[in-house]
């Protein structure tokens, strides 16, 4: 199983939570932002149904491949 981890940063002047290289909107306090991760990460957690998914790789290619919608990561916020 994939684990995530969304960490709080500071970010434009306020707080954020990041995930890899992406970043939420910025909070005017880091508990704001804390409390959005934490509900961010719960969210990532809920089984959704199984679909078919298309998307196109950085080559250019298409892909068709079945998403598991019970296969959902394990996720943690950290300060």
């Amino acid at each position: 199983m994939t684990q995530i981890t969304y960490r709080i940063v500071e970010h434009d002047g306020g707080w954020a939570y990041r995930l890899g290289d992406t970043y939420s909107e910025t909070f005017g306090v880091r508990a704001d932002a804390h409390a959005a991760a934490v509900r961010a990460a719960r969210e990532q957690r809920v089984s959704d149904a199984t679909a078919w998914i298309e998307y196109e790789t950085a080559d250019g290619e298409w892909v068709t491949e079945r998403a598991d919608g019970h296969d959902r990561p394990q996720t943690d916020v950290e300060d």
